[in-house]
């Protein structure tokens, strides 16, 4: 369910375990790493016998990978060429042996700065082996200027990146501030972290992951902190049993609704039915019970009083109801009145186990940061960008300029679990970071968030761990989007009927 998404510190360790401490010769990596890129290239272009093709060669290990390719190309009667970035006295260690062996076998080596590309044929195929992961900060004018001749290239050529396209950062997926743009990127042992982050994609073009033979018991010595979540997510949904009965599903309560906001609760209670929940009551304020139903014969209400604002004594009335539900939805329409950030005070003091805080409840826990750490480990946060900046207590462009940093220091402080929305929503609790591989449009809608707490609640009524429920809610609220691309391609989609395609999108999954 969870692929592991090392950074390039962490592959480092990887490789300089395997080979310092198993004894597996770096050659014989390159050699895999080589052989596995080569088969990518030929599944993915084709043969490639008397095609022209270029080899960008840096110092790094990525340059010898791209050196290996190179080699293997020529037993495949290819016309290659190979570019390199240094001088060869600079390539150290397997870079320089397969750079000797390309040597003895004739290969034409052309050092860069000396070299006229429109006296050059125009490449079929270009082979990207100019920076690896490691690479960081912004490129050199001179690298700058090479990328985007090889873009240019691109444009009649196949590239195919090895392990990353360079000028992308490793850890961010950001160019900097350009990147190679690949057809394939074939990278090794575990997609590296900043491949699977949003913006990615349009540089990797299709993502081959190939072991190349790094141990098992290395990867298990030292783990990584990211995951990608994986299809696998679809199949750790409960399944029904034959003689399961409603209260065997989970009994779900949503908290929530205040005037002119009943109809957020609504499609949350929605969300958490259509995602497999025997049960589901919305709490609100006794005169809301109405709109807030919506005329729904499927979801219950427990009217709070007689009025329709929130009180804090209104606590006094659902602390003896709590223990009758599996899992509770705080927030959604709730509101932002003084009384109501009261309410939350309130109800944290007796907060449940199993609770997922979202929308207007998260705006209240802002109004007082001491509150969190108050609430059981087992909680669960779904903040939304902004919602996340006011938790942290600085900016929307802060957070989205480096989600990853902003959900690691919110998790080392808090023990909940943190699901932060967005383009490649992340969830992480101190142990674990996880990352969706979707970013779709037809999920920015109005609604959807709500809906996102609904299912993460079903899941966690069904006795999931935190962790794990919000990780599969988040992977099939996110799939639901993709299919709802199909109906809806320029968007225009409800975030009733992302609620309302849950059950075919948990179908088509296990078909």
């Amino acid at each position: 369910m969870f692929l592991p998404l090392p950074t390039p510190a962490e592959m480092v360790i990887w490789d300089r375990e395997t080979i310092q401490t198993i004894g597996i010769p770096g050659v014989t990596l390159m050699e895999s790493a080589s052989r596995e890129a080569l088969d990518v290239l030929l599944s993915e272009y084709g043969p490639v016998r008397g095609k022209e093709i270029f080899c960008f060669v840096g110092a790094g290990n990525n340059g010898g990978d791209a050196l290996a390719v190179a080699r293997h190309l020529t037993e495949h009667d290819a016309e290659v060429t190979v570019f390199h970035t240094k001088p060869k006295k600079n390539y150290r260690g397997e870079t320089r042996t397969n750079l000797k062996w390309a040597q003895k076998l004739g290969i034409p080596l052309k050092y860069l700065p000396s070299v006229d590309f429109s006296t050059l044929p125009q490449p079929d195929i270009i082979i990207d082996g100019l920076l690896g992961t490691g690479f960081q900060g912004e490129l050199r004018a001179d690298t700058l200027d090479l990328i985007r001749t090889i873009n240019r290239m691109g444009d009649k050529a196949f590239i195919l990146a090895l392990d990353i396209p360079s000028g992308l950062n490793g850890m961010t997926g950001s160019p900097q501030p350009e990147a190679i743009m690949a057809d394939v990127t074939v990278t090794f042992q575990a997609a590296k972290l900043g491949l699977a982050m949003p913006g990615a994609a349009r540089h990797t073009g299709m993502l081959d992951v190939r072991t190349i033979g790094i141990p098992r018991q290395i990867r298990e010595q030292h783990p990584v902190r990211h995951h990608l979540i994986s299809q696998m997510a679809m199949s750790r949904i409960p399944t029904p049993s034959h003689d399961m009965h409603k209260g065997g599903a989970g009994h779900v309560l949503v908290i929530g609704g205040s005037r002119g906001l009943t109809g957020a609760p609504h499609l949350s209670a929605l969300a958490a039915l259509r995602s497999g929940a025997g049960l589901v009551t919305i709490a609100c304020p006794g005169g809301l019970a109405g709109p807030v139903k919506a005329c729904s014969p499927d979801i219950m209400t427990l009217p709070l009083g007689t009025g329709v604002e929130w009180k804090p004594a209104m606590m006094e009335l659902l602390e003896k109801e709590l223990p009758r539900f599996d899992a509770v939805v705080v927030g959604p329409g709730l509101g932002r009145t003084g009384k109501t950030v009261d309410f939350i005070r309130a109800f944290v003091a007796k907060c449940p186990a199993q609770v997922v805080f979202d929308a207007d409840a998260l705006f209240a826990l802002a109004q007082n940061a001491g509150l969190i750490s108050e609430l059981p480990p087992t909680t669960i946060l779904t903040p939304h960008p902004g919602e996340m900046a006011r938790l942290l207590n600085t900016t929307n462009a802060a957070i989205q300029n480096d989600r990853l940093e902003a959900v690691n220091s919110f998790v080392a402080k808090y023990a909940a679990t943190l699901v932060l929305k967005g383009a490649g929503t992340l969830v992480a609790n101190s142990e674990i970071t996880c990352i969706s591989p979707f970013s779709e449009p037809n999920l920015s809608i109005g609604g959807s968030g709500d809906v996102l707490s609904g299912v993460i609640a079903s899941l966690l009524a069904r006795k999931m761990t935190p962790i794990h429920a919000a990780s599969i809610g988040v992977y099939w609220h996110g799939l639901t989007g993709r299919m709802l691309r199909e109906d809806f391609p320029t968007r225009g989609n409800l975030a009733s009927e992302i609620a309302n395609m849950l059950p075919l999108a948990a179908k088509e999954s296990t078909c």
